[in-house]
């Protein structure tokens, strides 16, 4: 690898503000806020609104759209009617 030509990766903290959820993993993200992590050490801290903990699809709280209809739907409220040309 060429030197001087790779973003500085570094441990930093992620906070999930909607579950109020906190990790440590590495980044390139860097933060003016920092904290105290549970081994002692301090790190950068990042907010962010959503993680895999409260993103609807990870915590099995998704809403799922009924996609077979939407066509039909749409004809009878405009009055179209599923004509086949002869």
């Amino acid at each position: 690898m060429q030197d001087g030509i790779h973003p500085n990766y570094h441990p930093v903290v992620f906070h999930d503000v909607g579950a109020d959820f906190k990790f440590l993993t590495r980044s390139t993200m860097t933060s003016k806020e920092k904290i105290k992590w549970t081994d002692g050490n301090e790190y950068p801290l990042v907010s962010v609104d959503i993680s895999s903990e409260s993103h609807p699809f990870y915590t099995g709280k998704m809403k799922y759209v009924d996609s077979a209809g939407r066509v039909e739907k749409f004809q009878k409220k405009y009055g179209w009617a599923n004509k086949k040309e002869a």
